[in-house]
C-alpha cells in the first residue's frame, strides 16, 4: 500500500509533512479532506492504530464552534459528518499510522 497523507492543502503541518516525504523521494497519495474527506473503512483502520481520543482536533475552530466540548458525541460520526474535524496531518502506511506533525514518528514509517 502507498503511503497516504490526508490533511488539506492550506494546513501548514500537512504541507510540512508532503515536504519531508517529498524530500526523501518517498511516493504518497495526499487526500485533502476538504474534497474528499475520509471513507469510513479509512477512519476505522486509523481510529484502531491511535485510539478514538486522538482522531479530532479539539484546539481547532471547528471542534469549537460545534460546541463539542460541551456534549457527549461519538469523534468518528462527527468526523464522517464533518472531516475537517480530524487532527492532521494523518499519515498512513498500512496499519501504522500517525497523526499530526512529528517528523521522528514519520522516519520511523520510512525506515528499512
Amino acid at each position: 500500500m502507498a503511503l497516504q497523507i490526508f490533511g488539506t492543502k492550506k494546513c501548514n503541518d500537512t504541507k510540512k509533512a508532503e515536504r519531508f516525504f517529498k524530500e526523501r523521494g518517498v511516493k504518497y497519495q495526499l487526500i485533502d479532506l476538504a474534497e474528499k474527506g475520509i471513507s469510513p473503512g479509512e477512519l476505522r483502520a486509523v481510529s484502531q492504530a491511535v485510539g478514538r481520543e486522538a482522531l479530532m482536533d479539539t484546539r481547532g475552530p471547528r471542534f469549537v464552534r460545534r460546541g463539542l466540548a460541551y456534549i457527549e458525541h461519538d469523534p468518528e460520526e462527527e468526523i464522517l459528518k464533518d472531516p475537517l474535524l480530524l487532527k492532521t496531518p494523518v499519515v498512513r502506511d498500512g496499519a501504522r499510522v500517525v497523526i499530526g506533525a512529528d517528523p521522528k514518528a514519520w522516519e520511523a514509517l520510512i525506515a528499512p
